[in-house]
C-alpha cells in the first residue's frame, strides 16, 4: 500500500472511531436520513489530517484524538446548549434541537445538514459532518420579525448544532458564547433577511472547532464577528454562499493570542448571484509563542457578475516567538468583478510608539492604544454599537492582563 493510500486509510479509520458513538434515536425519519448522510460524508472523506490543504497550518490532532475527541461525542454527560435567560423575543420561535428533529418541522427539515453538506462542495470539513451526524444539543430558531432584543445562544454542551431561519425582511441579532468542543450553526436567510452575529470566545482550555454555514437569498445580509482571546486551540470555519442578487456578507474577527495558543480562522465565501458584496476583515494580535492563522477565499462563479469582494488579514507580533500564517485566495470565473485581498504581518509600530511616549504616555498604555486602533478596523464591522463597545472593552482588558 502506498503512503498516500495508507494515510487515506488512517483518516477513514479515525473517522470511524469518531462515529463509534451511536446516532441519536427517537428522531423523525428525515432527521435520521440527514444524520446517515453526514456520517457517510465523514466516512468517505476521513478525519482531518496535516496533509490536507486547509489543515497544513493547524494540527487537527487535539480535535480528533484523546480526551477532546471522546468529549466531543460524549454528549450525554454534559449540559445542553441553552439560550439566555428569559423568553424568546417577540417574532422569534425557538425549539430545542431534539424536539425539532423529532417533528416534521418544515424549516428545520430544509436546513439541518443541508447547508453543511453544501459547504463541503469545494473543501472537506470533516468535523462539521461529525457534528451533523452526532450532535443532539442546540436549537431550531425561526425569525419572522425584527425583535429589538438580541438572542443569546450559549454553547455549553460538548457538541451543539443550531439551525436558524430568518424569514423575508426579518432581522435578528444573535450573540453566541460558550466553549463547546464542536459547534455548528446553519443559517438560512430569506430575501431581504438580516442576521447580525457576534461571537465571544475567551480562554477555552480545551480544543474548540466551530462552523457557520450560511445561505443568502436576494438582498439578504449576514454580518458576523468573532472575538477569540487565548485558549488552547480554536478553529473557526465560516462558509457563506451568496445565492441571491444584491446579497451581502461582512465577516470580521479579532484574535488576541498569548502563551501557547493556536487560533485559526478559515473562511470560504462563494458568490453565485449578481451584485454580491463580501468583506473579510481579520486582525490578529499575537504574543509569546502563540500562533494565529487566517485562510480566506473568495470564489466567484461565472454567473456572479458585478461581484465586489474584499479581504484583509493583518497581524501584530508582540514577541519574537509569535507567528502568523496567512493564505488569502481568489478564484474568479466572472469577468466583471472588483475583488482584492491583502495580508500584512509586523511588529508594533516603533515610530508610533515613540510618538506616544514622547508625549508622556506610559509604555503599557501606549501599546494598548496602538493595539486598540489596530483591532478597531475589524471591530467596526459590528453594527450594534453596544456590542462593539463590549468587544473594545475586552481588548483593553486583555492588554491590561498582558502587563500583569
Amino acid at each position: 500500500m502506498s503512503m498516500t493510500a495508507t494515510a487515506a486509510a488512517a483518516k477513514r479509520a479515525l473517522a470511524a472511531d469518531l462515529l463509534s458513538t451511536p446516532a441519536p434515536g427517537g428522531e423523525a425519519a428525515w432527521a435520521g436520513k440527514a444524520r446517515a448522510a453526514a456520517a457517510a460524508r465523514l466516512g468517505a472523506m476521513g478525519a482531518p489530517g496535516r496533509r490536507d490543504e486547509y489543515w497544513k497550518y493547524t494540527d487537527p490532532t487535539p480535535l480528533t484524538k484523546g480526551a477532546a475527541a471522546h468529549g466531543a461525542v460524549g454528549f450525554e454527560s454534559v449540559a445542553a446548549a441553552r439560550l439566555g435567560e428569559g423568553p424568546a423575543p417577540e417574532g422569534v420561535e425557538v425549539l430545542p434541537l431534539a424536539q425539532a428533529l423529532a417533528a416534521d418541522l418544515g424549516f428545520a427539515r430544509e436546513i439541518f445538514g443541508a447547508l453543511e453538506a453544501a459547504g463541503q462542495e469545494k473543501v472537506a470539513r470533516p468535523l462539521a459532518a461529525l457534528n451533523t451526524a452526532r450532535a443532539t444539543h442546540g436549537f431550531a430558531v425561526r425569525v419572522t420579525a425584527a425583535p429589538a432584543a438580541p438572542l443569546h445562544l450559549v454553547n455549553d454542551a460538548a457538541m451543539a448544532h443550531s439551525v436558524i431561519r430568518v424569514e423575508r425582511d426579518a432581522a435578528l441579532v444573535l450573540i453566541e458564547s460558550g466553549a463547546a468542543a464542536n459547534t455548528c450553526l446553519e443559517v438560512d436567510l430569506a430575501p431581504g433577511a438580516a442576521l447580525h452575529h457576534v461571537r465571544l470566545q475567551e480562554g477555552a482550555t480545551a480544543p474548540v472547532a466551530t462552523h457557520v454555514f450560511a445561505r443568502l437569498a436576494d438582498r439578504a445580509q449576514l454580518r458576523s464577528f468573532t472575538l477569540t482571546a487565548d485558549g488552547a486551540l480554536t478553529r473557526n470555519e465560516v462558509v457563506a454562499e451568496l445565492l441571491g442578487d444584491h446579497a451581502l456578507a461582512h465577516l470580521g474577527g479579532a484574535v488576541l493570542a498569548k502563551g501557547a495558543s493556536t487560533i485559526d480562522n478559515t473562511v470560504f465565501i462563494t458568490h453565485t448571484g449578481l451584485h454580491g458584496e463580501s468583506r473579510q476583515v481579520f486582525k490578529n494580535v499575537v504574543d509569546d509563542t502563540a500562533r494565529a492563522v487566517f485562510q480566506g477565499k473568495i470564489f466567484v462563479r461565472a454567473q456572479a457578475q458585478k461581484t465586489d469582494g474584499y479581504q484583509l488579514s493583518q497581524a501584530i507580533l508582540l514577541a519574537e516567538g509569535a507567528t502568523f500564517s496567512a493564505k488569502p485566495e481568489l478564484e474568479i470565473y466572472a469577468d466583471d468583478v472588483a475583488c482584492s485581498h491583502g495580508s500584512t504581518t509586523g511588529a508594533m509600530d516603533e515610530e508610533a510608539l515613540f510618538y506616544l511616549r514622547a508625549r508622556g504616555v506610559p509604555h503599557a498604555e501606549a501599546e494598548a492604544l496602538l493595539v486598540a486602533a489596530f483591532v478597531d478596523e475589524a471591530v467596526a464591522e459590528i453594527a450594534e454599537e453596544t456590542l462593539a463597545e463590549a468587544v473594545r472593552a475586552r481588548v483593553a482588558a486583555w492588554m491590561a492582563r498582558r502587563q500583569e
